[in-house]
This record gives structure tokens, sequence and C-alpha cells, in this order.
């Protein structure tokens, strides 16, 4: 152990502790008069912004919420959860966000696991609630949250509506000190088995990954995302990694933030044309959704710039949106790592390289964001060379990432195995220290003694015309061990057989992008691909779908 010299714990000198508060200061300082937007029905400022948060803060309390306790928030992206994003933390509490996405069974877990002791529902899920009230082993209050005239809900042990319970409430609250290692936030991760598992951040966590967050975005030009100018609206939920930790590095800069609750492809539009929305962030799942909404059509979207993250980002998904004016960018993270690990920064030499040279870098994970370190592991714990070639398991160490899983000490321990998290993404890392994601440890295809990348067999497909959007998946095969398999959506007036596509996937074997075994020998043209909570492709459900499909001798499977 290096012996070094420490800060004198006696000095005199004020220790100002990393906490979210202070990422509240700056934005009132820089753009006072600057709007947080809530879909077409509430504007306000960032005075009113604090004043807001100050009264939240005197609202809680009043109703018993201390310290140390779990508050959660049911919600869709809203004004009401930026101020709980900060509000609750900031009064040494902990703000679970639930995904009100999963299942009632996986919401009512999430919240006995987590202890919440106060929930702030959405009217739109008080049904959901009342279904799993009485199973709630720790709930003491809730608030409801209105759009409309509800001041009243068959909610237990009911305090009020939002805000009326704020407008009684003083606009002032001297926030107290504490230590920047407490827990600020928790939400719940789902994976292929189990129950879902909690992960959770301090508040030196969270500040230091929105430095991070604002340092790249605004400050490397080859991505120059988010600068102090931009309007931003958030199109990742905030019960997700807190909307990527966008709204606390938008607050912290002063932008005009505009939240549009629940997505609806066409007012997600409006907002965008009404209050000039020019960043947001998404996975590419909703992009589509929103370029393929009646009110997008023939619309321009010229200076709107996207993260794209959650799911890889294929040529044919950034070629479309770039002919519609859109600039996107890939990133990289997960919720265990809060989110933000790279983003696809090109260097000098790389934008001196042709369109499709850059193209290609930008559509990879990306370079790893300051105080990040990246490695790629072999499986006996060893270090594999970063020279583009060489993969295995990307393992990743950061100040931001989740020291384990609320509760759950033996899968905390195999995360973080070797005293790297591990992210159960095979990878590369080049001589341009880019990250390229070639799959899921689980989803990698062995077929005649080949391994394949789903994701790059995806990228390859949804270049033919006739392709919206595919999943593929293995599935066992009695001679070759496992198969890939093509899930594809098409687009309108189109067709697609197994034969055509293994027609558009020939060019691709003959270059040696792919081999052989590659090209699927079964396809399924289906309307809609299953998704996760998040908007990930399913693929443990897919895997089941077609498994059943097959038995039922399905008339929409294709086969060579």
């Amino acid at each position: 152990m290096l012996q070094t010299r420490l800060l004198d714990p006696t000095a005199c000198a004020y220790q100002a502790p990393l906490l979210i508060k202070r990422l509240l200061l700056s934005g009132v300082r820089y753009e006072k008069t600057r709007e947080i937007v809530y879909r077409d029905l509430l504007r306000y400022d960032y005075l009113t912004l604090n004043q807001r948060i100050a009264r939240l803060a005197n609202m809680l309390s009043a109703a018993g919420v201390k310290a140390g306790d779990t508050v959660a928030v049911m919600d869709w992206d809203s004004h009401r959860y930026l101020e709980c994003m900060f509000a609750i933390p900031m009064l040494g509490a902990v703000l679970h966000t639930i995904n009100i996405r999963l299942s009632a069974d996986q919401i009512l877990y999430t919240m006995n696991h987590a202890e919440d002791k106060f929930v702030l529902v959405n009217s739109d899920f008080v049904p959901l609630y009342q279904s799993m009230a009485e199973q709630l082993q720790t709930v003491e209050k809730t608030i409801l949250l209105s759009d409309g005239c509800e001041t009243t809900a068959d909610l237990p042990n009911l305090v009020g509506e939002y805000e009326h319970l704020l407008a009684g409430a003083s606009h002032q609250y001297d926030f107290a000190d504490f230590d920047e290692n407490s827990i600020a936030t928790t939400f719940y991760t789902t994976g292929t088995t189990g129950n879902p598992k909690g992960v959770y951040f301090s508040h030196r966590q969270l500040v230091l990954h929105t430095l991070a967050e604002v340092s790249v975005l605004g400050s490397l030009d080859s991505v120059r995302l988010m600068g102090s100018d931009d309007v931003y609206m958030p199109i990742t939920p905030m019960f997700h990694v807190h909307a990527w930790g966008m709204p606390y590095a938008a607050t912290m800069m002063g932008l005009k933030q505009v939240y549009p609750g629940r997505y609806e492809p066409d007012l997600l539009i409006k907002l965008w044309r009404e209050e000039r929305v020019t960043y947001s962030h998404c996975v590419p799942t909703i992009l589509q959704m929103v370029l393929g909404a009646k009110s997008a059509q023939g619309v321009d979207f010229g200076g709107w710039k996207l993260i794209i993250g959650g799911s890889a980002l294929t040529r044919s998904l950034y070629d479309l949106a770039k002919s519609r004016g859109i600039q996107l960018t890939a990133a990289y993270g997960m919720s265990e790592t809060g989110p933000l690990i790279s983003c696809a920064h090109l260097n000098d030499e790389l934008q001196a390289g042709s369109d499709d040279e850059r193209t290609t870098y930008r559509i990879k994970a990306g370079v790893p964001v300051p105080l990040v370190e990246a490695a790629i592991m072999a499986g006996d714990g060893s270090f594999l060379p970063h020279d583009g070639s060489s993969q295995g398991e990307l393992v990743l160490r950061a100040p931001w990432l989740t020291q384990g899983y609320y509760r759950e000490p033996g899968q905390s321990a195999q995360l973080w195995q070797h005293g790297w998290l591990h992210t159960g993404d095979v990878a590369t890392i080049d001589e341009f220290n880019f990250i390229e994601i070639r799959d899921r440890i689980k989803d990698v295809i062995k077929t005649g003694g080949e391994w394949i990348s789903s994701l790059a067999l995806e990228d390859l497909i949804s270049r033919h015309p006739a392709v919206r959007e595919v999943a593929v998946v293995g599935v066992e095969d009695p001679q070759w061990g496992e198969r890939p398999f093509a899930l594809v959506v098409l687009q309108e007036q189109h067709t697609l057989d197994a034969k055509q596509l293994k027609e558009h996937l020939k060019p691709f074997v003959e270059q040696g992008t792919i081999n052989k075994w590659a090209i699927p020998s079964q396809i399924a043209v289906v309307t809609e691909v299953p998704k996760t909570s998040v908007g990930k492709l399913d693929k443990k459900k897919i895997r089941l779908d077609i498994v059943r499909w097959q038995a039922s001798g399905s008339t929409f499977l294709s086969t060579l």
C-alpha cells in the first residue's frame, strides 16, 4: 500500500461534500428565466423550479419523510419527476424510481424489496396500485399526482394531492449537508431469470456522473450534443437510470427542459416543433416509432441531435435518421453503470476518413468517457489485447458504478468478480480505444463450430429495403447445435422470405463480413417484435415464441 499524504481532518476549511443539491444551484444562476415545460399543460422558470423543490421538501417532511427513508415515484416523465429527483435525495431520503412497465407482481416485489415507506402515485396508476395495496409491507403513506382536477383517490393513507400540498408549503428550505456516500437513488433492473435486481447510487456517484456527462456532451467537438443553448427533451423514461442522468446535467447547465409525459409519437413531434427541441436521447425502437408516426411524414428534423443507447445502433437506422435531418450518436451504458460509459468520439485521424468510415465508428459503442477504465477479460480472468479483434467480456471501473445489488450479496460478488464490474457483453477495444459490442454473452450463437454475433447479423439484415425491424436469436438444432433465426417486421407493401434474405446476405459472406453459417435457415415475418419494459428487444420471449411457433407449424415461418 502506498504511503500517501492525506488532508488534515482537523483543518478549519469547509469540507464540501458532493451532494445533488450542488447541481441545483447552477441552473438558476445561469438562466433563471428559462423554462421547464410539461406537455402542453404547464410551464415555469428556474426560479419557480427551485421554489417548488423547496415546497416539495417541506411537504414531504410534514408527511413524515426522514433521512434514510425510501420514497417511491410512479409517474410518467414530468416536471414532478424532475422535482422529486432533487427534493427526495436532498432530504437524505432514497428515491425509488418505479418501472411502471413491469408486471404488477414485479412492481410489488420491487416495492417490498426496496422497503418503500412513501409512494407518489400518478392518477393513471391508481387501479394498478389498488390491486397490490394490501400486499405492500412497508408503505405508510401515499400522495396523488394528477394532471387534471382530481384531488382525491382511493389510495390507502392518502396525504393529499401533489399540487394542493405544494401550494400550502413554504417555498424556502435549508437543505443540510451530510455524507456524500449516502444512497440517493435506487431502481430495479430485470434479467433473463429471477426477480428484478435493485441497483443503487450515492450522491457522490451521481454528481461525478453528471460532471462527466456534461464534459463529454458539451466539450468534445465531434460529439457536441448538449450545450447551454440547447433545448432538452428526454425520450427515455425517467424511471430508467434517471433518464440516463440527463435531467441532472440539463438542470445544472440551465437548459430549457421539455417533459412529454406519456410517450405519444404525435405529441413528441408537436413538442419538438413548438418548443424547438434540439437534444434528446432514446433507444432505437422509440426513434423508429417517432419517425414512423403520421405527423412525422415529410418532416425535416434538421437540428435535432440524439444519443442512441440501450440497444445497438444499426447503420440502416443511422442512415434513415440522417436522411431526415437527425444527427445520431451512439453511446453505451447499462443500469449498473449509472449509465454513461462511452460515447462515439471521432479523433482527428478518424475525422479525416471517408464518410463511410466515419459512419462505421459513429454507430459503435464509443470511446470510454473521462474517469472510466474499460478492459476485455477472458473467462479465466486474464486481460486480452486492445487490438480490435480479440474479443471477451467487457469489464469496467469508474467512480459511479453501482457497488452491488441491494440485499443480493451473492449476485453482487458475481457482478464485481476480479475487482471489475462485469457487463455480460462480448466486446473488442481497438487502437482508437473504441469499444465495439459484439453481443450479449447469452445471445452469441454457436453453429457449425463458429461463433455468430446476433447484433452483427441484425445490422446486416436491417439493410434490406423490405425490413423495418429485426431481431436474431439462436435456436436449438440437432445437427449444428444452434442456428440463427430472424424475426422481421416488414415495411408497408413489402414481402420477404428466407430465400430472398439469403440472397441479400450472400455478398456479406463473400466479403468475409460473416461466415456462411450466419445465414438464417428460418425467418418469421411478424407485425411486432417483443420488447422489454425499457424498449429493448426481449430475446428471452422471442426464443419461447419461436419454440411455440415451430411446434404449432405456424404459417408465417419461412424456411430455406
